[in-house]
Order: C-alpha cells, then structure tokens, then sequence
C-alpha cells in the first residue's frame, strides 16, 4: 500500500521495480493501469533518473522522492513522447495513472509511506 504521511491510501495496488530488467521495462507494453494502481521503483542508491513513455499508451503522473520517501519532483508524462528527469539524484521513482497528483493533492515537500519488499 502507498500512503501519504496522515495516512491516507494513494494506491492499494503497489507493484514494485527493484531488478534492472523490470525498471527498464516499467509500464511499457500495458494498455493501461487501474486507478489504485502505483508501480514504485526502488533504486539500490541515489541517483539522477530520465524517464521515457514510448510504448506506454497512456498518461503517468511521476513522483520522484529522496532516500527519506520525500517528494522532490511531480510531473505528468504524455502517451508515447513524455520524456523527464529527476533533476537530481533521487531513490525512488512512482508511477501513478494521469489525474493521481491532483487527486491525492501531492506536492514537493509531501512524506510517502511504502514497504520496501
């Protein structure tokens, strides 16, 4: 389960990305996601993370958080040609369906809650 600080679920539905192979991989290939749907990458040590959508066919919200589970950086990704960065080095990657972010109401500076498997 993905939860914010207070307690409040995110995603019931946590899928996680620890080997290389599955971060690689990520949502690629998937027609979509269900809205209680979180993918969490798990990064063996901080480090500075690009993102493509090609071969994902629909919007992600990305969280990136530091090695506290604290959110550095938001965005929205576009089917096919969304492309980002973290901007620095981060720990963790989320993926989130399209609207998560507002939904939830998260933002830069927002503590996350997730076992780490």
């Amino acid at each position: 389960m993905l939860l914010k600080s207070n307690g409040d679920v995110i995603s019931s539905d946590v899928e996680y990305a620890k080997s290389m192979f599955k971060q690689a991989k990520g949502l690629m290939f998937r027609r979509s996601v269900p809205d209680s749907y979180a993918m969490v990458f798990i990064f063996s040590s901080l480090k500075k993370i690009s993102l493509h959508m090609l071969f994902v066919p629909f919007p992600l919200d990305v969280l990136f958080l530091n090695e506290d589970k604290r959110i550095v950086k938001t965005t929205t990704l576009r089917p096919w040609i969304g492309i980002t960065d973290s901007g620095e080095k981060i720990r963790h990657v989320i993926e989130l369906p399209s609207g998560a972010i507002a939904s939830n109401d998260l933002k830069v500076g927002d503590d996350l809650m997730f076992d780490e498997p």
